[in-house]
C-alpha cells in the first residue's frame, strides 16, 4: 500500500517557513478560492518564497530539488530539448543518459506536460523540481538561437574585400563607402532591427577598440551586436549621407533627418552627429509618422490629476508649462493636449524645433536658425495670425519667455516646456531668466513636472516583497502598505525577457492660486513655493510614483530612479 503524502502545509511548518496559524489562514482562503493552490497563496501573501515552496513540493513528492544557476549544461543536453519546446512548456533539460532526458520543471502535478514531452521527444522523460523563475532564466541564459539573424549575416558578408572605401584609397582614415557596398544593407538593418524591438533611439558610438551600437528601449540603453571597428568610417559616413549632412565636416556638431520606409512604416529619424575622442557619435531619434499620437487617457494620469489637467487646458488664456529633463515625455504630453483641444472653431499655431509629428488641422512652424526663423520671430509673427492657442516648443531665453507671457496676458492660451527638475522650480527659473516677477505671477495658470517610468509587462508580472530599505526610501513604513501586493517583472518573450513593456508618466501638478501668485511676485524661494503647493493639494513626483507602485503598475526601483530621495522630506 503506497505511503500517504504529507500535506504541504505540514512540510512548510517543519521547515519553519510558515507558522501553523498562517497555514490555517491560507487554507481558509484556498477553500474560498477554487483552483488556487496553497503555495501560490503563501507566496502572494509574502509569507514564504517561491524557492521554499518548490523545495517543500520536492520533499512532498520525493523528488530532487535543483538550483539551476549552479549547473553547467553541455550543448548535447541542450540539444535534447528544442528551445521552442522548452519555452512553450516552461521546462529545462539538465541531464541526458542514453534515451532518457531529465528535465527541470516547477509543477510536480503537471502530468499533461510530461505525457506530451514523451510523445514529442520519443524518449523517457524524468523530472526534477526547480522554481519557475529559475527555469525561465535558464532558458533565457543557455539557449542560443542556431539561425543567425539578418544583422549577423550582413556582418559576415562584410569582409575586407567586400568594402571599397574611396577615402581609404585617397589616404583618408575614415572615408565613405562605395554605393554598392554591403555596408548600406548593414546600416538599413540596424535601423530596421531598432524598429522591430520598439527602440526610440539608436546610438552609434565609436569606442577605442570597437564601434558600439545601442538601442534605447523603454528609456534604457541596451547594447546589441556591433560591426567591427574597421567599418566605423563607412557606417558613420553612410548615416551622414542619409541624413544629408556634410560628411567632410568632422569637427563640429551637426543635425539632420533621415526619411526611410521600414517594415511597412514611414519613419522619420532625427540625426545628431557629435565629434568625440574616437570619432563622431551618432544618435538617431525614431519617429513613426503613421503611429497614432498618444491620447490624454494613455499618458498615465491618476484620476484626480487627470480631472485637474482637463480643466486647466480648457481655460481661455494663460501659460501652461510642462517641465522635466530631456526625454521625459514633455512634447508627447503637449501634443496630447492640443490634439484634445483641436476643434474646427479653434485656431492653433505651433513653433517647434523640429516639428516631430504632423497634426491635421493645426498650423505648425519649424525653427530654422540659418534663415533667422527663431522661436522669438515665429512667436511675434503668429500673434498677428489671431490664434486661440499657441504652442512654443521650448522657452530657452528671456525674449521668448517675455513674448509668451505677453501673449498669455492678451487673451491667448500658451503651452510650452521648460527644463527644470520639478514644477515649483519653473517659477524661479523664469525670474532668473529675466522675466519680471509680476508677469510670471499674473500669466502662469499651471506648471506640471513629469518623468517617464517603465510599466511592468502584464504577461509576466508576479508578486514580490520589497526590502524595508526600499520602502524607507519612498517614505513608507511596512505598516503603511499592509495588504498591498507589490509586483515585479519576471521576464517573458512578450517583453524581451526584461520584465517591462512600455512607459507612462509620473506627474506633479502645480496650479497657481492667489497665495502662489503673491509668492512669485515677491520672489519666494523654491522650497517655500513647494511647501505652499503641497498645502494647496499638489502631489509630488515621488507620491504619484508610490501610487503607481501600490497599483501594481511598476516597481519600487523604477520610482527611486526618477524621484529624488529628498522628496521624502517635503
Amino acid at each position: 500500500m503506497p505511503q500517504e503524502r504529507k500535506p504541504l502545509g505540514k512540510i512548510l511548518e517543519e521547515m519553519k517557513a510558515a507558522t501553523g496559524k498562517q497555514i490555517k489562514e491560507c487554507l481558509e482562503i484556498q477553500r474560498n478560492t477554487p483552483g488556487k493552490r496553497l503555495g501560490e497563496i503563501l507566496i502572494e501573501k509574502g509569507i514564504t518564497s517561491q524557492a521554499t515552496v518548490t523545495e517543500a513540493l520536492a520533499k512532498q513528492f520525493d523528488m530532487p530539488f535543483l538550483e539551476l544557476s549552479a549547473l553547467e549544461i553541455s550543448p548535447e543536453v541542450l540539444a535534447a530539448i528544442p528551445k521552442e519546446v522548452a519555452e512553450e512548456y516552461k521546462i529545462f533539460p539538465v541531464k541526458k543518459d542514453g534515451r532518457a532526458v531529465t528535465i527541470a520543471m516547477s509543477d510536480p502535478l503537471d502530468f499533461f506536460t510530461l505525457d506530451n514531452l514523451r510523445f514529442i521527444l520519443n524518449c523517457e522523460v524524468e523530472c526534477v523540481l526547480a522554481t519557475r523563475d529559475d527555469v525561465i532564466k535558464a532558458i533565457r541564459t543557455h539557449y542560443i538561437t542556431e539561425q543567425k539573424d539578418d544583422m549577423m549575416r550582413a556582418l559576415e558578408e562584410l569582409t575586407s574585400t567586400d568594402i571599397q572605401v574611396r577615402g581609404e584609397q585617397a589616404g583618408d582614415e575614415h572615408g565613405d563607402e562605395d554605393d554598392d557596398a554591403p555596408v548600406i544593407k548593414l546600416v538599413t538593418l540596424i535601423i530596421v532591427e531598432a524598429v522591430k524591438v520598439r527602440a526610440s533611439d539608436v546610438h552609434v558610438e565609436p569606442m577605442e577598440k570597437k564601434l558600439r551600437i545601442r538601442y534605447r528601449i523603454d528609456g534604457v540603453c541596451q547594447e546589441v551586436e556591433s560591426p567591427p571597428k574597421r567599418l566605423q568610417g563607412s557606417v558613420i559616413s553612410r548615416l551622414k549621407i542619409m541624413a544629408d549632412i556634410d560628411i567632410a565636416e568632422k569637427r563640429k556638431p551637426q543635425d539632420g533627418r533621415i526619411k526611410i520606409n521600414a517594415l511597412g512604416k514611414e519613419l522619420d529619424l532625427r540625426v545628431s552627429a557629435l565629434p568625440a575622442t574616437h570619432g563622431e557619435s551618432i544618435v538617431m531619434r525614431i519617429l513613426d509618422k503613421q503611429a497614432s499620437l498618444v491620447g490624454l487617457e494613455d499618458l498615465g494620469f491618476h484620476p484626480s490629476d487627470f480631472k485637474r489637467f482637463k480643466t486647466i487646458i480648457k481655460r481661455p488664456n494663460g501659460i501652461f508649462l510642462v517641465t522635466g529633463p530631456t526625454g521625459s515625455g514633455k512634447t508627447t504630453t503637449l501634443y496630447a493636449a492640443i490634439k484634445d483641444l483641436n476643434k474646427p472653431d479653434v485656431k492653433i499655431i505651433t513653433a517647434e524645433n523640429p516639428v516631430e509629428y504632423n497634426l491635421a488641422g493645426i498650423n505648425q512652424s519649424q525653427v530654422n536658425a540659418k534663415i533667422g526663423m527663431t522661436f522669438q520671430r515665429i512667436l511675434r509673427a503668429m500673434l498677428r495670425q489671431a490664434p486661440n492657442i499657441i504652442l512654443v516648443g521650448e522657452i530657452r531665453d528671456r525674449e521668448t519667455a517675455e513674448i509668451a507671457t505677453q501673449a498669455a496676458l492678451t487673451g491667448h492660451l500658451v503651452f510650452s516646456t521648460l527644463h527644470t527638475n520639478d514644477a515649483p522650480s519653473a517659477i524661479t527659473r523664469l525670474i532668473d531668466m529675466g522675466v519680471k516677477p509680476f508677469l510670471v505671477a499674473s500669466s502662469i495658470q499651471a506648471i506640471m513636472g513629469q518623468r517617464l517610468i517603465r510599466m511592468l509587462c502584464p504577461a509576466c508580472k508576479a508578486p514580490y516583497e520589497p526590502e524595508d530599505s526600499d520602502l524607507s526610501a519612498l517614505g513608507l513604513k511596512r505598516s503603511d502598505v499592509a495588504g498591498v501586493k507589490f509586483q515585479k517583472g519576471v521576464g517573458c518573450p512578450e517583453c524581451g525577457n526584461k520584465g517591462f513593456r512600455g512607459r507612462k508618466g509620473v506627474f506633479e501638478m502645480l496650479e497657481m492660486d492667489k497665495t502662489l501668485r503673491d509668492m512669485a511676485f515677491n520672489k519666494a524661494p523654491t522650497n517655500k513655493i513647494m511647501e505652499q503647493a503641497r498645502l494647496g493639494g499638489m502631489t509630488t513626483l515621488l507620491e504619484d510614483g508610490v501610487r503607481k507602485v501600490i497599483a501594481g503598475l511598476t516597481t519600487v526601483g523604477e520610482i527611486l530612479n526618477i524621484a529624488h530621495r529628498e522628496d521624502v522630506n517635503y
